[in-house]
């Protein structure tokens, strides 16, 4: 783990904040190489699968030209949803470093589950809360300004 990764992240997620998206970066990286950086563009794309961590397996597979991301750590300034975690779990991520904890309770549990060893893939470790008070003030500051507008 290297926290200047997750600082890239975070730095990902003020772009997002600047264009109106929920803030939310995502940096994938192997061996030290950073392969992707990325920013949730659900907004500006008009498509519900343009979370951070989907745009950044894209990029990343096409850095290498294989979708197999087998070594790579993920850094997301959000604990990924559902959708985000079976896309990380298919791409064969080894870790995944949130910033912050999704509020949802429930979210945890079902990432969880998603992320353990099956038949096809092995388990993806996740660590979360690594930037709480960062993270925590940029989502804030996203839906305090979304509320006053």
């Amino acid at each position: 783990m290297n926290l200047k990764y997750m600082d890239m992240a975070i730095e990902a997620a003020k772009k997002a904040f600047l264009k109106n998206e929920v803030p939310v970066g995502c940096v994938i990286v192997r061996d030290g190489e950073v392969l992707a950086v990325t920013y949730n563009q659900k907004e500006s794309k008009n498509c519900v699968t343009k979370h951070a961590e989907i745009l950044a397996v894209e990029k990343a597979s096409d850095r290498i030209h294989n979708w197999r991301l087998d070594g790579c750590d993920v850094y997301v300034t959000l604990e990924p949803c559902p959708m985000c975690a079976s896309a990380l779990k298919q791409a064969r991520v080894s870790h995944i470093y949130c910033g912050l904890s999704n509020s949802d309770l429930n979210n945890f549990k079902i990432v969880s589950e998603i992320l353990k060893q099956d038949k096809n893939n092995k388990e993806v470790l996740i660590t979360n809360d690594l930037a709480v008070e960062k993270v925590d003030f940029l989502m804030k500051k996203f839906f305090q300004n979304r509320r006053n507008s």
